[in-house]
């Protein structure tokens, strides 16, 4: 049973098409929001210790996971943070490519959680990383991983942005907290195209992650909604690579 305050507060934040997509069926993220979609999430990185995504949004899109201009960096110090925020990467078979973009900006320190990784992968992953922490064999332990950022790195707000085979990683094991989505006027279709959290899933409503509204407000066309996630009683443990 875990102990009250031993994990961070979790927030994903991810932004969507109107048919649910995140990401055309190709898998190569296109930047969709609009400009009050970026400061959004630049806002809500200004307010956490840790930003974290999955190896395949690291690949695929140029970000360094950073607080932005100096705007951010200062509403950091503001709030009693440190002026950059810690960088976590989840791949569990160490299949992130060492040459990312985001590997290539040294501000603050890049942590690496994974479970199955070859000796030549963890060696290239050290290589470039901070530091590189196995939680679990065959698949990623979150709880045990995110109560290591908390105990090792105090990580107490930590924001999550995707992609969708995190998202549901993180949702199956109960762990979190609140949900910042914004929906935007696309309709990407195809049934490959991700969506906000995939994998298995569930098979029974009765195990459906529920959401209770916190706020919505429209801003031109785009629709932004606050939701904070009912607990759940649930152990399950998935695998992000």
């Amino acid at each position: 049973m875990t102990v009250k305050g031993e994990l961070p507060f979790v927030s994903i934040n991810t932004a969507m098409t109107a048919d649910g997509k995140i990401a055309p069926s190709n898998r190569n993220y296109i930047p969709f929001g609009s400009a009050r979609d970026r400061r959004l999430m630049m806002e809500l990185r200004a307010g956490v210790d840790a930003v974290m995504a999955g190896a395949r949004t690291v690949d695929r899109f140029p970000a360094n996971l950073g607080p932005g201009s100096v705007k951010y960096r200062r509403l950091r110090l503001q709030k009693g943070l440190s002026e950059y925020n810690l960088r976590v990467i989840v791949s569990g078979a160490g299949t992130v490519n060492p040459k990312a973009e985001v590997f290539k900006h040294r501000f603050s320190p890049i942590i690496i959680l994974a479970s199955d990784v070859s000796q030549a992968r963890l060696r290239r992953l050290r290589s470039v990383a901070d530091a590189v922490e196995i939680f679990g064999e065959r698949e990623l332990n979150f709880h045990a991983a995110l109560r290591w950022l908390r105990e090792r790195w105090s990580v107490k707000r930590l924001l999550c942005e995707g992609g969708g085979e995190l998202n549901a990683a993180l949702f199956n094991a109960g762990l979190v907290n609140e949900v910042y989505l914004t929906i935007c006027p696309f309709l990407l279709t195809g049934r490959a195209a991700p969506t906000l959290a995939g994998g298995p899933g569930v098979e029974r409503l009765a195990d459906a992650c529920r959401l209770d509204r916190v706020s919505m407000k429209r801003f031109g066309d785009e629709l932004f909604l606050r939701y904070r996630v009912q607990p759940r009683n649930l152990t399950t443990v998935t695998r992000s690579s």
